[in-house]
């Protein structure tokens, strides 16, 4: 530190120590102050600032030896020159130097400004005859101390530019023409990417590493008010660890379901390093089940998910889920959305319910089980405390926890009919049990009423009962008003005072004053199929109840009013069974679980604009689609299990008809046909018959076509003997044919299979109409439509059930073989000789998951196989070769896949659909 001193432009002050002493502990506690408050960018003002003055410092000594000759002294000595004073009356000094030119008087203003000190080195600027210093500069070089500056600037500078360089390294960059030349965009008009809120460029979105990527959308204010924000996030779980080449597709998908079908081509004309010149378009697709509040999805879970709870651990918030058809709990850090250590272990049984609390300073998750024990981890270690706790005789639905003078209590409800309390810290049991439900208990709650700590519990037969967990007695009469059981409760604090809310499968929400025992305004409504979670938090200071519904809609509620805040929150294409909040870095979150693929979501419950222009569709899964011509127009048709059957525009996706609201039930097959050249639709029931649908206007034609004596399943169009028929398949096995001119049967049912017919489609094989079928039963059986006999022996393969089956009809000939293709339950796809009844090559792998959907079609003059599966892949065989010839990626199970006349593929996925262009050769 002295060295410094000595060498630096304050010579030897004797307050330069302190002074350095203070400016090297600002220099370390700056950088973390900043970046603990996220003021980075205040850093890295402060850091270029001062590294500009010492800059310019530099650059001004420079300037000094550009006047004259530079030397280097040593000063020796100074003292007042003994000329005395000037005319003027300026004092002037003498320096004595031990090398270097000699040194006149110096003014003693001049003097002073330059610092002297003896010992020091300096540098100088002398006139031609070296006689006189004309200007002074420091030491030779940077001096110590401005050296010592600039690596603390350079450093401080380079941790507040870290997470910018950090994205803008990880760009994975291409050699062909940049997307804006491609597509003969102005760079202009589209912004530098990265600058004042505009995010990076479709190939930065592409290309960058998407942990980077989803870093910058977090951190980043304006994101969630951005459109490709938006569209980053939507599938980000699912192409973070994919290659870029999936990414582009899946992004170019969710640009399209957002309604910018702009931005979708974009994307899909971005350049991946390595990647196929081939790209399936997106020409549009619905948005159902797109909305800037989803946040992040937790996956892990490989069944689904019946419980959430939140809770903060090492100053983390950390969300912990448990499915009890996977038997496992996972603990998620809801920040990053990765999961937190392994799952917790050391069980061999179901969690059936949920909850945190902390325990010895300790937070720990709290566990019913469907062995009757109730079990705690700590969250930390994520390893089990204690014994399991026991006593209930049957299956623990309900958990949750509270204080009673200071100890921590946990409180389970059973399908027992009573309620037990437990002192956490020792493992024993509080009191008795409490008991007088009428039924099992499903659901319970907690909070403190007058100071005293009460347990709410809800049961099978409507009512909701609260009690004192002081004295173990009930509080007041049970609280009635529903109809039927009551799946869900949550309690808080609503303009002072203690409220309940408890949901139901009646399909209300009730609000419950605790002190006086009385309902609470009107019940909430909107919940469509009942409330099977609850849990309350604040947005904006204002109290909510979020729930999830069996309709697979989140809704939040304001509690003071009484009203829906915002649309319902649609992602899952399942029932939502467990819903937490919580606050991540200041923003209040939703975390929901359901979807019967294990999929947890995570939803920003911050006020905010709708971005983008999604088209709406259906609200339940899409379980068929069809191709026709309407009105000259090629459409599209979708049947789902909302019960409606909607026709859109294949090439603008817009409504071409009315939906016809075909059932109450689910339509799980649909097929074209047209009659007395009307096109028209038929579908599926469960009610056992098959109505005709005018595709134009949406009404009924004629009279349901009748037979069967269950659900029917599949169905097929063809020809007998030029007469338009159709092909039905049911759950009670037979495949009913009629004539679509007149509805009568044509002859008796066929009849073979024992299970379901879950699959139908027609041929022609060596001039003979027939029919395929696919069935629960494992077989494909061939039909001759003209006899209604069976052709040959069964077709055989498959170790799952048939579920989807398509034959093709234009393309059915594949080197002069009528050929058919089906896929199975045991995730594979075969393609089988017609004339023969043999299977041709061998089967083709490549799903993961059962394959439930198949179509056949034209692809640059090659007949394909398009399959689509449970795993929401999407494969492509080239027929001729039996090999793979595509792959795509949806974010949702594929239910039902058709390839147009003209090569577009339609894809059904989770709630949505999707019209694909081929891709260019």
């Amino acid at each position: 530190m002295r060295l410094i001193a000595r060498t630096s432009f304050f010579g030897g002050a004797p307050w330069v120590d302190s002074l350095c002493v203070l400016v090297l502990l600002l220099s370390c506690f700056l950088p973390f102050v900043c970046h603990f408050l996220g003021l980075r960018w205040v850093l890295g003002v402060l850091c270029l600032l001062g590294m500009l003055v010492l800059q310019r410092s530099e650059l001004d000594q420079q300037a000094l030896h550009q006047h004259g000759r530079t030397e280097h002294v040593r000063v020796l000595q100074i003292q007042e020159s003994e000329d005395g004073m000037g005319d003027e009356g300026v004092g002037y000094y003498t320096v004595s130097v031990l090398d270097g030119p000699p040194q006149a008087p110096i003014p003693g203003g001049t003097f002073i400004e330059w610092h002297w000190a003896v010992g020091g080195v300096y540098t100088v600027t002398v006139d031609p005859q070296g006689l006189a210093p004309a200007a002074r500069g420091g030491p030779p070089g940077p001096p110590v101390v401005q050296r010592f500056l600039q690596i603390l600037l350079g450093l401080g500078l380079a941790w507040a530019l870290w997470r910018p360089m950090h994205l803008l390294l990880r760009v994975k960059r291409v050699a062909e023409p940049s997307l804006s030349d491609e597509l003969g965009v102005d760079n202009a008009d589209a912004g530098p990417a990265g600058v004042e809120g505009e995010l990076p460029d479709p190939a930065f979105l592409v290309n960058a590493d998407p942990e980077a990527v989803l870093e910058l959308l977090v951190t980043a204010p304006w994101s969630a008010e951005r459109l490709e924000g938006a569209v980053y996030r939507a599938s980000a779980h699912l192409h973070r660890h994919a290659g870029a080449g999936v990414r582009r597709q899946m992004l170019a998908l969710d640009a399209a379901r957002y309604g910018d079908l702009g931005l979708s081509a974009r994307i899909t004309a971005v350049p991946v390093d390595g990647g196929a010149d081939r790209r399936w378009g997106v020409d549009w697709a619905t948005g159902s089940t797109v909305d800037r509040r989803f946040w992040q999805a937790l996956i892990g879970h490989t069944e689904r998910v019946r419980g959430v709870a939140t809770e903060m651990v090492d100053g983390r918030s950390v969300a912990v889920t448990f499915s009890s058809e996977d038997r496992t709990v996972r603990v998620w850090d809801l920040a990053s959305g990765r999961p937190v250590g392994e799952p917790l272990t050391g069980y061999d049984f179901e969690v059936c319910a949920v909850a945190t609390g902390v325990v010895d300073g300790r937070p720990v998750v709290v566990g019913g089980c469907r062995d009757s024990a109730v079990r705690v981890w700590d969250l930390a270690t994520g390893r089990p405390v204690g014994h399991p706790l026991t006593g209930h005789t049957e299956v623990v639905t309900a958990v949750a926890t509270a204080v009673l003078d200071g100890r921590p209590l946990g409180v389970s409800g059973s399908r027992d009919g009573t309620v037990r309390v437990w002192d956490l810290t020792t493992g024993q049991p509080v009191g008795e049990p409490l008991t007088g439900h009428n039924g099992p208990v499903e659901a319970l709650a907690t909070e403190v009423v007058d100071s005293h700590p009460v347990a709410v519990a809800g049961n099978w037969d409507g009512t909701v009962r609260v009690w004192d967990l002081s004295t173990g007695r009930p509080v007041g009469e049970p609280l009635t008003g529903h109809t039927e059981g009551v799946w869900a409760l949550a309690t808080t604090v609503v303009d002072g005072r203690p409220v309940a809310v408890s949901g139901s499968r009646d399909e209300t929400v009730r609000r419950w004053d605790l002190m006086t025992g009385r309902p609470v305004g009107a019940p909430l409504t909107g919940a469509a199929e009942g409330v099977y979670a609850l849990v309350t938090g604040s947005v904006q200071d204002r109290p909510v109840v979020v729930g999830g519904s069996r309709d697979g809609m989140v809704r939040v509620w304001d509690l003071s009013t009484g009203q829906l805040v915002g649309e319902p929150l649609a992602g899952h294409v399942d029932g939502v069974w467990a819903v937490a909040t919580g606050v991540v870095d200041g923003c209040p979150v939703a975390v929901t679980g359901g979807n019967e693929d294990g999929e947890v979501r995570v939803w920003d419950l911050s006020p905010g604009r709708p971005v983008g222009t999604p088209l709406t569709g259906h609200t339940d899964e899409v379980r068929a689609v069809a191709t026709a011509v309407v009105d000259g127009r090629p459409v599209a048709v979708s049947g789902s299990r909302d019960g409606t059957v909607r026709v859109w525009d294949l090439s603008t996706g817009r409504p071409a008809a009315e939906p016809v609201i075909a059932h109450s039930h689910a339509s799980v097959s649909v097929a074209t046909a047209v009659l007395d050249g009307r096109p028209v639709v038929l579908t599926s029931s469960w009610e056992g018959v098959v109505p005709v649908w005018d595709l134009s206007t949406g009404r009924p034609v004629g009279q349901p076509l009748v037979g069967h004596t269950g659900p029917v399943w599949s169905l097929a169009t063809g020809a007998v003997e030029g007469t338009a028929v159709i092909a039905a398949g049911g759950m009670d096995g037979t495949v009913w044919v009629w004539d679509l001119t007149t509805g009568r049967p044509i002859g008796e049912p066929l009849t073979g299979h024992f299970g379901l017919v879950s699959s139908v489609a027609t041929a022609v094989v060596q001039g003979r109409p027939v029919a395929v079928t696919g069935s629960w039963d494992t077989t494909v059986r061939i039909w001759d439509l003209t006899t209604g006999h069976p052709i040959g022996e069964h077709l055989t393969g498959h170790i799952g059930l048939v579920k989807a089956m398509g034959v093709m009809v234009a393309t059915a000939v594949v080197e002069g073989r009528p050929v058919a293709v089906t896929g199975s339950w045991d995730t594979t796809v075969r393609i089988w000789d017609l004339t023969t009844g043999h299977p041709i090559g061998e089967h083709l792998t490549g799903h993961t998951d059962e394959v439930r959907a198949v179509a056949t079609g034209v692809l640059d003059g090659h007949p394909v196989a398009v399959t689509g599966s449970q795993d929401g892949m999407v494969h492509v065989w080239d027929l001729p070769s039996g090999r793979a010839a595509g792959q795509l990626v949806f974010p949702g199970p594929v239910r039902a896949v058709e390839v147009s006349p003209d090569g577009r593929l339609v894809v059904g996925f989770g709630w949505e659909i999707a019209v694909l262009a081929p891709p260019q050769p």
